[in-house]
Order: C-alpha cells, then sequence, then structure tokens
C-alpha cells in the first residue's frame, strides 16, 4: 500500500481532481466531506475512493474524523486542505456569520487538520501538507473581504507550519490557483464572468486538473526540497 492521503472537500470540482490524481501516483485516498450525502456517494461508486463525512471547521469533529480514517485506513501521510466557502457580500452588508463560517472552515479547517495529522507526520519522520490558498488571497477581491482574509492567513500559515516540519521531514506548501472551471465558478454570472475571463492573459479559464498535478508534485517524493512555498496557477492573471 502506498501513502495514504486525505483530501478535505474532495468530492467535488478541484477536489476531485486532486484525488484522482493523487491515487494515480499511486497513494490510497481518501475523501472529506461535510455536507451533500448524495454527492459524496456518488464520487465514491465512481472512482471508488471512500469519502467521510465531518465539518473541518468543527476542532473535536475533525480529530475524531481523522482518528476514524487512520483506524479504518491507516496513518495519514499527505493532507490537503481543499475544503473552503464562499459567504460573499461587501463589508456594509456582511453578517457576522458570514464573516466567522468563512474563518472557521477556510481557514480554521487548516488548523484543525493540521492538529490531527501533524503529529503523526512528525512521529514518523515524514509528511506532505498541501494548502488551496486563492488569487482573492493575493490580490483581493472587492466583495470578499472574508474569503480573501482568510486564503491569504493560509498563506502565512503554510510558511510558518513549514518551518515546524522542515526537520522532521515535513514539506508544507499551497497552491493559489486562480479562476477554475468549477460548479462554483459556474456560478457566477456569465456577464461578470466574461470579464474576468479578459483580465487572464492566456484567455481562458483553469481546469482542476492543472491544480491537482501541482499538488501531486508537492506531495511526492520529488517535492522534498521544496518547502513554505505558494505555487500560483492562475494563467497570469496576477504575478508578483
Amino acid at each position: 500500500m502506498g501513502r495514504i492521503a486525505v483530501v478535505t472537500g474532495g468530492t467535488r470540482g478541484i477536489g476531485r481532481a486532486i484525488c484522482e490524481a493523487l491515487r494515480e501516483n499511486g497513494m490510497t485516498v481518501v475523501a472529506n466531506y461535510a455536507g451533500n450525502d448524495e454527492k459524496a456517494r456518488a464520487f465514491t461508486e465512481e472512482t471508488g475512493i471512500p469519502a467521510y463525512k465531518f465539518d473541518v471547521g468543527e476542532h473535536e469533529a475533525t480529530l475524531e474524523g481523522c482518528a476514524k480514517i487512520a483506524e479504518e485506513v491507516g496513518p495519514i501521510d499527505v493532507l490537503v486542505n481543499n475544503a473552503g466557502i464562499t459567504r460573499d457580500g461587501v463589508l456594509a452588508k456582511m453578517s457576522f456569520d458570514d464573516w466567522n463560517d468563512v474563518m472557521r472552515i477556510n481557514l480554521g479547517g487548516c488548523f484543525n487538520m493540521a492538529k490531527a495529522c501533524f503529529p503523526g507526520m512528525r512521529e514518523r519522520k515524514w509528511g506532505r501538507i498541501v494548502n488551496i490558498g486563492s488569487i482573492n488571497g493575493q490580490a483581493g477581491q472587492y466583495g470578499q473581504v472574508n474569503y480573501a482574509a482568510a486564503k491569504s492567513g493560509i498563506h502565512g500559515f503554510t510558511k510558518a507550519l513549514a518551518q515546524e516540519g522542515a526537520r522532521s521531514g515535513i514539506t508544507v506548501n499551497a497552491i493559489a490557483p486562480g479562476y477554475i472551471d468549477t460548479d462554483m465558478v459556474a456560478a457566477v454570472p456569465e456577464n461578470v464572468l466574461e470579464k474576468i475571463v479578459a483580465k487572464i492573459p492566456v484567455g481562458r479559464l483553469g481546469q482542476a486538473s492543472e491544480i491537482a498535478r501541482g499538488v501531486a508534485f508537492f506531495a511526492s517524493d520529488e517535492g522534498a526540497f521544496v518547502t513554505g512555498s505558494t505555487l500560483s496557477i492562475n494563467g497570469g492573471q496576477h504575478m508578483y
């Protein structure tokens, strides 16, 4: 059996593509999800990848969920923090719940999952953590102070945890996707989406598989000398 990988928010979109890419690389993959049981069942039926339901924004539920995975599948070697939600709105109209839910899941989920997985990785002297940030955490985005703050926080979280894991054979990296052709982006009004694509130098949306290939590299043995890094995969939309 190869390395065991857990992908949060792994049953749809970018998460699903990551699951499939890691499995193609010989890993035993487990997906996490929080809400849609029907889509999770369909995902498992189509891919054969098991899906475990727990809310990564809830600390105790996450510890219990990861312990169950470790018991039933095996120790977690690779963690991909992909789970995320949006609750968009300008600050004047954003409720505290809109702010808190995004911070709790998008950023808090990274902390909760790392707390569950990092100690075992350190004991075994090998681990890979890949956090999915966002172009909007790098450049900001109107109407997304919550999402941009959480995703920006992920980039700082990545650099700090990378320093803690380096001497234990644990790498911690991030990927900052641009606009990817997923259900989340498909929900954007067509006229708005056209304006977004017009600002992407390569002239198109990204594909989930393109993000997954970046994750697969970070999760591999070949990526051992890369840690604390953020890889921007955005078609040139934001460069710095």
